[in-house]
């Protein structure tokens, strides 16, 4: 049998109930995972985020892992950094989120952690799809019953609660909590009012059905409108699986991942917390944040789109913070992957530590004016290698100098090239990404 492609960027993805998450498939992936760890008897730890169907693929996944020899405890309804964190630190060999992330409740996933509590790379993950697509060997049938439940949670958020060790150094907190309706339900809320803060939390009933829907960080406008109306200090929206969060200030602004990677840097880099002097961001995260660090002297260094991407690079440089435009931060001093808790948690640290209100914090990034075009293509040449659209780059990078930012680059799922240009005057930019637009179209576009 080949070996078929079950991982994308970010674990397997899928609708439930349908390949791969089909409750075969689910049952080889867990035998699978448990072959493919380098010693016998492993402990698996597993979490998952309020879908219904986490339920029976928690079920189904631990069915095939103890078949092959592991040991699995769940710790429920859990936040993805949780079972990151917990898997590190309690000796787990691998640790198992079942969530699709920010997705509608009609999906699912499978995310697997090492015991250093990072994801695992794309070697073990081409094991595992080998094992999963190799004929030789087969699960055995039975009933998947349920795993057992192991009491773990507190750990975390006494790991968690570390980030802001003087909390009354902020007086009074009035905050508005969007959950998602997601994983984040079962610690923010009561985290937060232990911290001594008047919480009230938004999206925090969840059905199996409305993970994501209409709530959290994808959908911040109810809680802006919470925020603003009803006089809150600040306000904070999870994504349903909790590795993310996105900010409002007191006056219903949005405050995304731009805006608190250049506050928690700057306050790092006073306390002399930020490693390396430089900041991992994507190549989406706006020019003004560039700009803003650059004259704080710190670096920022771009990768592709993807927090897998962001730790990797983070890892290699042994760098302090790192993140996505999207809220998906990484503060590596308390773990390496994404932690939405753990980014409000630091936004409100900063606060303290600078006696200064978030709509203040985040006035210091001036973000820049966007243009994005989509050209449909006929082919994916190399556009260096054209010249009338090498050409027309060159031109608006001379333009742009250090106060602008080009990205021309072809889709990675379409016949698309797609420009983006960020600049201090919106209609010059836009002049010029017609330019290169207008350039490829004549080049490479499809012909009507």
């Amino acid at each position: 049998m080949t070996s078929q492609a079950l991982f994308g960027t970010d674990g397997i993805r899928g609708t439930a109930g349908t390949f791969p998450l089909d409750a075969q498939t689910v049952r080889r992936i867990g035998a699978a995972l448990v072959k493919a760890l380098p010693r016998t008897g492993a402990k698996l730890l597993i979490g998952r985020d309020t879908r219904e169907s986490g339920v029976w693929i928690e079920r189904e996944l631990a069915y095939g892992a103890r078949l092959a020899g592991a040991s699995v405890q769940s710790i429920g309804v859990a936040p993805t950094p949780a079972v990151a964190y917990l898997t590190g630190v309690l000796d787990f060999e691998a640790g198992i989120v079942i969530s699709a992330s920010h997705n509608p409740y009609q999906d699912n996933g499978i995310k697997v952690f090492s015991g250093a509590g990072v994801k695992y790379g794309g070697e073990f993950e081409a094991r595992i799809e080998a094992l999963v697509a190799d004929a030789s060997w087969e699960v055995a049938p039975g009933e998947a019953s349920a795993v057992p439940h192991a009491e773990h949670l507190k750990k975390y958020l006494e790991h968690a609660r570390a980030v802001l060790p003087n909390p009354e150094a902020l007086g009074p907190v009035r905050i508005a909590m969007d959950c998602a309706n997601g994983a984040m339900t079962t610690v923010a809320p009561a985290l937060f009012r232990d911290l001594g803060f008047d919480v009230t939390v938004l999206g925090a009933e969840p059905d199996g059905r409305n993970i994501n829907k209409g709530v959290g960080s994808t959908h911040p406008e109810k809680l802006a409108e919470v925020v603003q109306q009803d006089g809150y200090r600040l306000g904070v929206a999870f994504d349903g699986d909790g590795d993310r969060a996105i900010l409002v200030d007191s006056g219903g602004r949005v405050v995304d991942g731009d805006h608190v990677m250049l506050m928690c840097a700057k306050q790092m880099k006073a306390e002399g917390r930020l490693r390396g002097n430089a900041v991992v961001a994507t190549v989406m995260s706006n020019i003004g944040l560039e700009i803003a660090l650059r004259k704080l002297d710190i670096e920022l260094v771009r990768t592709k789109v993807g927090d897998k991407y962001v730790m990797e690079e983070m890892q290699r440089r042994d760098l302090a913070l790192g993140g996505e435009q999207s809220g998906h931060l990484i503060f590596s001093e308390h773990l390496f992957t994404g932690d939405g808790l753990i980014t409000a948690l630091s936004v409100l640290r900063t606060m303290a530590a600078s006696g200064r209100e978030l709509a203040d914090l985040a006035g210091d990034l001036t973000t820049y004016p966007q243009v994005l075009l989509n050209v449909r293509v006929r082919e994916k040449a190399e556009l260096e290698n054209i010249p009338e659209v090498a050409a027309a780059m060159r031109r608006v990078e001379a333009r742009l100098g250090s106060n602008g930012r080009l990205l021309v680059r072809y889709s990675g799922t379409e016949p698309l090239v797609r420009v983006m240009l960020e600049g201090q005057d919106s209609s010059e930019i836009e002049h010029w990404a017609h330019e290169i637009a207008d350039a490829v179209n004549k080049a490479i576009g499809q012909r009507q």
